[in-house]
């Protein structure tokens, strides 16, 4: 079963028992799959990593959202934002833990030492990021990722 029909499934439970916020929550990402799809001149299949890539944007979005609403002052839309956030967030898989994601880094900068002969600098710095998002598979935050790889490399 896909992610999105998953979705589908759930959006019609949650229509079945009227529950409303999570229904438009479902529909919200459902529709962000399908645009994905047809974004493009050809429309095409998404495979679970594009899904998931979708559905990280999405939890981003909805955070960075409820950021500007605290910001802003107006906390009853930051919690919506955050409640749907959370919602999106299981769909998600499991985020990696610190050590694991420590083990990647250092992983990546190995290889890229032993394919280069010498310590990676910054320079090498998109490859050996580009390395640890291929292992980390959508389960780590981007911008996580750069900053531990950033520190290693330093």
């Amino acid at each position: 079963m896909t992610l999105e029909e998953k979705l589908h499934g759930d959006m019609v439970t949650a229509l079945k028992a009227r529950d409303g916020e999570r229904t438009t929550t479902l529909r919200m990402a459902i529709a962000a799959l399908k645009n994905e799809k047809v974004a493009g001149k050809v429309a095409r299949e998404l495979t679970e990593a594009d899904e998931i890539a979708v559905l990280q944007r999405e939890v981003r979005t909805r955070k960075d959202s409820a950021q500007a609403y605290t910001d802003g002052g107006r906390p009853e839309l930051a919690a919506k934002e955050l409640a749907e956030a959370e919602l999106l967030g299981a769909y998600l898989p499991a985020a990696l833990t610190e050590t694991e994601l420590d083990a990647l880094v250092a992983d990546a900068v190995a290889a890229a030492q032993a394919a280069s002969g010498e310590k990676p600098t910054m320079r090498q710095m998109g490859a050996v990021i580009k390395a640890v998002n291929a292992a980390a598979a959508g389960r780590a935050e981007g911008g996580v990722i750069a900053a531990k790889v950033r520190a290693a490399l330093a």
